[in-house]
């Protein structure tokens, strides 16, 4: 490196915040056009680097594979926070900024993952005597960095190489263009209403929301709405919509957004049709590229299941076991529509508000009578004093708050049993239409890892999409938004309560991704635990705790349509699978017909012809996270499911008892990370192989 270059790094290290920051990421100074120079700065640094590991005579451990682990480290550094903003503060200039970089980011992590001189290297110490000196931990990412190098194709020669980087790099283009389609779209999704009557019976805080919604967009001579009487902006935001499904009683309004909803980024400008279509052809190119007959073979190549038989196998036999119970529960919801007065023929825009409907009868349980007891604040205290007795550690929100990107979010430390902090969190909990993605996820902010000699410690992003407070009120949450909650967290526990030192395993990192979610649905089952229940609610008006008569009630209805529920799932993780194997993308049938075909075997209900879901089904087209291995969900369940009974088994409510299960579980699943297969941490566990009669048994369908 010369004199200049190294004079002009610094000077951008200094000037720049995506580079000059030691822990916390200074958020309120970084703007997008940091992302260039950062990652300009970035590979000029870098890659002297990457060439002085390839050309070490005698590689070894601490010769090679530690400066490696520090190299990949000071990439995510940069990128990580980049790649969060492009996710929760969307905005013109920031999409311009990443496009900017996007292919410089993937070129540089492909320089490693497909650099032969460090495959040969790391071949070398596996056949080496040093082999046998190394910690599990220590053969685990070796073994995982041979894969991974295969998978990305450090054996071909060097046409096809050019083949499959330009493959990659169109690959990723097309991933954040359908992410921003979706968005867009979303954006675009509004419906004015200005008779209550088609609004009739949604709940009052939708009703409150919708009509600020109006009111901060519409024109200046446009008459001011009331929550009473409008008029109110609907969108296709989540939250809006599937209140709308569930309370409205006018079926038209209904019908308007479920139509809409299934066609969302499908025509226009935001059109994801060719967008899809290509991604599926790509991925097929690669898979072959590298010597898999489809792109599903390459994908479980790196997965706990075995292969794609054994995973359709899996999916069949929990369609099996969910098809009668599934037809019982439409048959259920409509004959009781009938006894309710409803003569219309029966359709998709129909079913979740007669569910709801039924559900309440049934149970005398409704979601906005539960609302009010699960009030945001309440919820999380409760969740930090289950982490504390299961798992021993104490969750604090420090008084001085670090810069973040909105004025939501909140930071959050974590101590473990003698005082000392072992990471922290950021959460983000309110939607916002007009930046942030939809949905709910937890990414990782900084890894723990041994960063140039010093202890680096965890942080993640925890994100979430709930109604923000209204009025006076503090936020209150559904019960799916509380579940959605626990299970976001139980990833963020995963990362952050990890003991390994090597970022590339640490916490979620090098788990196979079928077993990502085991801990994340593990949490979820805490939310029908009765004294968990008790110590996250109170009324956020009176203070008094959930009454046991809804406690009872919830776990009773926890089961209510487990057939179709489950179907639901089973749908697209079926669907995602056939079009990554035996579906030709360059043959005469379209996606889909295959989203039509898997639809026949897994509602009920009939599939409309202009049906575009697969337009919207950002977990396996906004990225490759989950392409062919959207079972992962239900395959990690299993798992989850298994590994909760442990806890029922004892059939105590003595947190005595059920903290050293806890403790347990600690060391194995969240402090354990990728050093170990998900199978081996099963069985540390639950001194046993995992069986499928407990989510069947959890769900209510044997």
């Amino acid at each position: 490196m010369t004199v200049e270059l190294h004079q002009a790094i610094h000077e951008q290290q200094v000037a720049n915040p995506l580079l000059n920051y030691k822990r916390l990421i200074p958020f309120d100074q970084i703007e997008p056009d940091h992302f260039l120079p950062a990652i300009e700065a970035l590979e000029a640094e870098l890659s002297p680097q990457i060439e002085a590991l390839e050309c070490l005579e005698n590689p070894t451990w601490e010769s090679l594979m530690e400066p490696l682990e520090d190299l990949e480290e000071k990439i995510h550094r940069v990128v990580g926070p980049m790649a969060h903003l492009k996710l929760v503060k969307d905005s013109p200039s920031l999409r311009e900024a990443w496009s900017n970089v996007e292919p410089t980011i993937n070129c540089l992590e492909l320089r490693i993952k497909q650099s032969r001189p460090l495959f040969k290297a790391f071949e070398l110490l596996r056949r080496s005597e040093e082999w046998n000196s190394y910690s599990s931990a220590q053969k685990r990412i070796l073994e995982l960095r041979l894969l991974e190098a295969r998978l990305k194709g450090v054996h071909l020669d060097v046409e096809d190489l050019q083949v499959f980087n330009e493959l990659i790099l169109r690959l990723n283009k097309l991933q954040s263009l359908y992410v921003s389609n979706m968005l867009d779209a979303t954006k675009a999704s509004s419906f004015i209403i200005d008779h209550p009557k088609n609004l009739e019976g949604l709940p009052f805080s939708i009703l409150k929301f919708t009509s600020e919604s109006y009111n901060t967009t519409k024109k200046e001579e446009d008459p001011t709405s009331t929550p009473q009487e409008g008029p109110w902006k609907l969108s296709l935001t989540p939250h809006v919509y599937l209140s709308v499904l569930r309370h409205c009683k006018c079926r038209d309004t209904r019908e308007l957004l479920y139509r809409e909803q299934i066609k969302k980024a499908s025509e226009g400008e935001s059109n994801n049709i060719p967008n899809l279509q290509e991604q599926l052809q790509i991925r097929k190119r690669i898979a072959n590229l590298l010597g898999y007959a489809h792109f599903a073979e390459l994908s479980l190549a790196s997965k706990m299941a075995p292969n794609v038989e054994t995973v359709g196998e899996f999916l069949e036999k929990l369609r099996d076991s969910s098809w009668i119970s599934g037809r019982e529960d439409l048959l259920d919801i409509q004959l009781y529509a009938a006894r309710k007065g409803f003569k219309e023929p029966f359709m998709p825009w129909d079913y979740s508000f007669w569910s709801e409907r039924l559900k309440e009868d049934r149970y005398h349980l409704s979601e906005e009578e539960l609302k009010p007891y699960f009030q945001l604040p309440r919820v999380l205290k409760g969740l930090f004093d289950l982490c504390q007795k299961l798992f021993g550690v104490t969750i604090v929100k420090p008084e001085v708050q670090p810069p973040v990107w909105h004025k939501d979010i909140t930071y959050y430390l974590i101590y473990d049993e003698g005082g000392e902090q072992i990471a922290s969190f950021y959460f983000d909990p309110f939607t916002r239409p007009q930046s942030k993605r939809g949905g709910a996820w937890t990414e990782t902010c900084l890894n723990r890892t041994m960063l140039n000699g010093s202890l680096q410690l965890p942080i993640a992003y925890v994100v979430c999409n709930s109604t923000p407070p209204i009025g006076e009120a503090p936020a209150l949450l559904t019960f799916r938004e509380l579940e959605t909650l626990f299970h976001e967290f139980g990833h963020a526990l995963q990362h952050m309560l990890t003991k390994i030192d090597y970022g590339s395993i640490s916490g979620t990192n090098g788990v196979e991704w079928d077993a990502i979610e085991i801990v994340s649905k593990f949490m979820e089952n805490w939310c029908y635990h009765k004294p968990t229940l008790r110590q996250i609610t109170a009324h956020f008006k009176t203070g008094d705790p959930l009454p046991e008569v809804l406690i009872e009630k919830i776990l009773s209805a926890r089961n209510f349509n487990a057939g179709t529920n489950m179907l639901a799932q089973l749908k697209y993780s079926m669907c995602d699978l056939s079009l990554h194997s035996n579906y030709d993308p360059n043959g005469i049938y379209t996606p889909f017909d295959v989203w039509y075909e898997k639809c026949l075997t897994t509602s009920h209900l009939p599939c409309l012809q202009e049906d575009r879901f697969l337009c919207s089904f950002h977990h396996i087209f906004g990225g490759n996270a989950y392409a062919a291995g959207y079972y992962s969900y239900k395959w990690a369940e299993v798992l989850s499911a298994d590994a909760f009974s442990a806890f029922t088994e004892t059939q105590s409510e003595d947190w005595a008892s059920l903290r050293e299960i806890g403790k347990r579980f600690k060391t194995t699943f969240l402090e354990l990370g990728g050093s170990v297969h998900p199978l081996e941490v099963f069985e540390l566990f639950r001194g046993r192989p995992p069986t499928i009669e407990a989510l069947l048994n959890q769900s209510g369908l044997k």
